[in-house]
C-alpha cells in the first residue's frame, strides 16, 4: 500500500510505503525536521501539525507521553507518526532562525517610525 504525505508551507509531497514515518517520508521529499534523537521520541524537536489523523497509524505511548497537553493541538511527532495510506498534509513548524531574523527586523522596523 502506498501512501503519499504534502509538506505545509513548502508544498513539497513524496509517495511512501505504508508504515513510513512522517519524518522517513520529508526526508524522501527533501524537507528539513530537525531531530537529535534519531528517532526515537526523546527530544521533542520533531513536532509537526497533522489536522487529519486518519490516515496514520494511533499514537503510541511513549508519543502520547511526550505530547501530554496537547491532545487538542492536532501536534505530533514526525519521528513516530505513522503514514497508513491516503494523503496526509503535514504543516511544518516556522524555522527557528528565520524567525528569529523576522523579529529582529520588525523590531528594527518599528525603532525607525519611532525617529
Amino acid at each position: 500500500m502506498e501512501a503519499e504525505v504534502t509538506f505545509l508551507p513548502l508544498a513539497r509531497s513524496a509517495k511512501v510505503r505504508s508504515g513510513t514515518t512522517v519524518l522517513q517520508a520529508a526526508r524522501k521529499a527533501g524537507v528539513a525536521i530537525a531531530t537529535r534523537c534519531g528517532g526515537n521520541a526523546s527530544c521533542f524537536m520533531c513536532k509537526v501539525q497533522i489536522e487529519d489523523w486518519s490516515n496514520l497509524a494511533p499514537m503510541k505511548d511513549n508519543e502520547r507521553r511526550k505530547l501530554a497537553g496537547l491532545e487538542q493541538s492536532n501536534t505530533r511527532l514526525a519521528c513516530q507518526a505513522v503514514l497508513k495510506q491516503g494523503h496526509t498534509v503535514v504543516q511544518l513548524p516556522p524555522d527557528p532562525f528565520r524567525a528569529a531574523i523576522a523579529r529582529q527586523l520588525q523590531r528594527q522596523q518599528e525603532e525607525d517610525t519611532l525617529w
